[in-house]
Order: structure tokens, then sequence, then C-alpha cells
């Protein structure tokens, strides 16, 4: 498994889901960059920090205005403090070439980090949803490098066609499976834990942040589910990060009313 040495006071986020459709959430995020750069000596963002991705090339040829300042933003944090980006089920696509354009290091997706607080296993955490089968084909269908070599070929309109039909059919699946199916699957979180000598695990994906306790090979390990951001919709805000120091693991959630 990769590993990654962080000392100090480390941040890490995730499913942030930025798009042109989300304004609200993008100024919490960037007050939240703003925050780390002041607060923080490292920053993962681990996965879905945009809604969508459909290639590096979006950042680099006439982006957006939304995505041109958050990119602006990725780029000020690289300037005061390590940043690694990571890649989830909705922006997998994350290279290296926006990485460098940013001055950021891409995740591996599964990493062992060596904190203060010991060591760390951080993913965005789709790998574990097992249950959901459907989605794990998905998953292994489009985490091929060839099938990714062949969709980075086509034009921009045609992926962000791809993209927002994918998008489409996703959402219009999960509305009829069970909750539990998109949920991590235990015997999956127990078995990560029992190949690595590690007694904490980190991971996002799920939108439902919480810490879990349980027992693997004998050994009292820990959870740590990452909270999504949403500053758009509904009537209560959320967001939030984890920070790692030596005093331990603390769990952030936005509670304010929008």
């Amino acid at each position: 498994m990769n590993k990654l040495r962080l000392a100090g006071t480390v941040w890490i986020a995730s499913d942030i889901h930025l798009g042109s459709h989300t304004p609200g959430t993008a100024r919490a995020f960037h007050e939240f960059l703003d925050k780390a750069c002041a607060q923080a000596d490292a920053l993962i963002l681990c996965g879905d920090i945009f809604d969508a991705w459909i290639g590096d090339d979006l950042a680099l040829s006439a982006p957006p205005a939304w995505l041109a300042e958050t990119v602006e933003k990725l780029r000020q944090v690289s300037e005061k403090i390590p940043l690694w980006l990571g890649r989830g089920n909705r922006d997998f696509l994350i290279g290296r070439v926006l990485a460098g354009h940013v001055g950021a290091q891409v995740l591996p997706d599964r990493v062992c980090l060596e904190t203060d607080a010991g060591k760390i296993l951080l993913s965005h955490g789709d790998e574990y949803c097992t249950a959901d089968r459907a989605y794990q084909r998905f998953r292994r269908v489009v985490r091929c490098p060839a099938v990714q070599w062949l969709f980075l070929r086509l034009s921009l309109s045609a992926r962000r066609g791809i993209a927002d039909l994918a998008r489409e059919r996703s959402m219009a699946s999960n509305r009829h499976k069970p909750m539990d199916i998109m949920d991590v699957s235990q015997s999956a979180i127990e078995k990560a834990f029992s190949g690595a000598d590690a007694d904490i695990m980190v991971h996002g994906h799920t939108h439902r942040p919480q810490v879990h306790r349980l027992t693997v090979d004998g050994r009292t390990r820990k959870r740590y589910v990452l909270p999504d951001w949403d500053y758009d919709h509904g009537d209560a805000v959320r967001g939030g990060w984890l920070a790692i120091d030596a005093d331990g693991l603390h769990l952030n959630q936005a509670s304010k009313s929008s």
C-alpha cells in the first residue's frame, strides 16, 4: 500500500461536489481553503471535489468562471501548504495535468497516512460499497486505463454529454436502491483493516458523517466518515472536514442555518 508521512496538523475534506449549480458551496469551500492555509500544515481533498470531471483539459482550455476561480484558489493553497487531490466516483479522471497546474499532488486511491496521531487508512470510500454490485461493475469499467484513454480522445462537448447521461442514470438507479446497499460493507471494512497495520480509517463518499467503533482481529478500530458539502439546497447547510494533529482526530461539521 502507498504510504505518505505528514507531520503537524493535517486537514482532510471530501465530497464538495463543485459545479456551476453550487455557488454557495463554492463560496464556503473557498473560505475553507483560506482557513486551511492559516491553520493547517497540509490539506488533502480525497475525492468528489467536483460534481463531474471530464478531463484535465477542461481546466486549461477556457474554463467556465466557477471552475477558473476554484482552480486559482487551489493554486493559492499550494503556494502556502502541501496540497493533495484525491479522485472520487465523480471526478476519477483528475490527473497529473490538473495537479501540476495548481501545484498539487495526486493522492493514490488508497494510502496509509503516517501522522502525529498514528497510522490512518485513507481513501474516497466507494470501493468499500461492495453490496452495490452494479456500481462496482461500472467502477471497474471506468477505471480501466484503455476506457479512459478512449474517452479522453473525444471532444469536450461529447464527454460532457456522456457524463450528464451517466449522472442522470445513476441518480435514477439510486432512487430505487435500499440505503444499506449504497453504504459501505462491513466485510469490506474488516478486510481492509485486517490487511493493514492501522487502527483508524478515514473515507468519504457515503455522505453519512459519523465516527464508528468496531473490533477487527481483536483490536479496537475507528472509522471516520467525512461529511459532504451543500450550501445551495435545503434549509440547512452541510459541510466540514477532519483535522488531525498530535491530540488526535477531530471531525468538524457545518451546523448553521443557510
